[in-house]
């Protein structure tokens, strides 16, 4: 199993002169200390108008700066978001591509869909169509990226004619392609389209991923014509990160920030049954779920001992931490996404954190 670094880029209230800015500073030292401790990659999210929670709406010029200090370490987009009017599948191409050739073909393409009201309302997106929109769109990137002309010609995107579509990755046939989910189903769907697995299952024990993970096993068995030219088989999980030099420091650190992110999270994702009342829910019936949880309570009970003690977040010392990684590896993890400040954790904390990750953990599993 690899280790990969993970970010979400939070910004806490009140939003205050620097904040943002020390953010992404210190998000772009942490990448550079990564690649030193032995992180496979560094991915972050595309999000937007999600206040605290994410500001990393325009990842790609993060990427960049990163691929311009580092040499090894790849760079995932974690994810790229697909739908109509997010990105154009014909100016996802050429930017995944311009980064490939800058890093000398270091990109792994993660794709998505989005999943909360704020972001699928606010881009006036029919939530009905965003998983045809996501399967077309890569259609479009990879013919674009291995036809030297190509013309989309599809329901949601269409060319006037073919057109060379410039520059080429430099990784043939393309760079690795991969899907992300947070829903049952949507783990056998990436499967089928023969990409690579982003579970974004978040606040379960590792265990409970083994069923998902085998659903993406079995869509891959199903996957008669893959989107790509080459079938990537890896399954990625996230999950929260942090150690530290001893147990008692390590959940002083995280005991405020772990439980906010799975609050936040599933109120985000929950906010489309509000939106969505009296429709059907389609692909995202899966928010019903976190609906209830919040409107029930149930939410306001999640507290850090149950993430703790449950394995739903890799916490501790180096050796808890080790301990706690082995149980995401047996349930066919091949790649931890490692989310090392979910909220407010101090820069000097999530720095040491990767230092020791790098020196006590990463090795265990090489």
């Amino acid at each position: 199993m690899k280790f990969a670094l993970f970010y979400e880029i939070p910004v806490a209230k009140p939003f205050t002169d620097g904040k943002e800015h020390a953010a992404y500073k210190n998000t772009l030292e942490q990448a550079v200390l990564g690649e030193q401790a032995g992180f496979h990659s560094f991915w972050t999210v595309e999000h937007h108008f999600l206040e605290e929670y994410s500001h990393c709406s325009n990842p790609e010029v993060l990427y960049g700066a990163i691929a311009a200090k580092t040499s090894t370490m790849r760079l995932g987009y974690g994810v790229r978001l697909l739908p109509k009017p997010y990105n154009h599948p014909i100016r996802s191409a050429e930017s995944a591509a311009v980064l490939d050739l800058l890093s000398d073909g270091r990109v792994e393409f993660g794709t998505g869909r989005s999943s909360t009201r704020a972001e699928i309302e606010g881009f006036d997106i029919d939530p009905h169509d965003t998983r045809a929109m996501w399967s077309e769109a890569l259609e479009h990137i990879v013919g674009a990226w291995t036809n030297e002309y190509y013309q989309a010609d599809g329901k949601y995107w269409r060319m006037g004619g073919p057109r060379r579509v410039q520059p080429k990755p430099l990784q043939q046939p393309h760079p690795p392609l991969w899907g992300a989910t947070s829903s049952a189903d949507g783990h056998r769907e990436i499967g089928r389209h023969g990409i690579g697995l982003c579970s974004f299952t978040v606040g379960v024990p590792p265990e409970d991923l083994v069923e998902r993970i085998a659903m993406y096993r079995e869509g891959l068995d199903e996957c008669e014509k893959p989107v790509g030219k080459e079938i990537n088989d890896r399954a990625a999980t996230f999950t929260m990160v942090h150690c530290a030099d001893t147990n008692e420091q390590a959940f002083a650190d995280a005991e405020e920030s772990f439980p906010w992110y799975i609050k936040t999270a599933v109120r985000h994702i929950g906010s489309l049954v509000d939106w969505m009342e009296g429709k059907d829910l389609g692909t995202y019936s899966y928010a019903e779920h976190m609906s209830q949880l919040d409107k029930e309570g149930t939410l306001d009970h999640l507290n850090f001992e149950y993430l703790r003690e449950s394995g739903s977040a890799v916490v501790g010392d180096p050796d808890r931490c080790v301990e706690l990684a082995e149980r995401y590896q047996a349930a066919g993890c091949d790649l931890l996404l490692c989310l090392v400040n979910p909220y407010k954790i101090p820069h000097e904390k999530v720095m040491r954190s990767i230092e020791l990750l790098g020196e006590r953990v990463i090795p265990q599993f090489d």
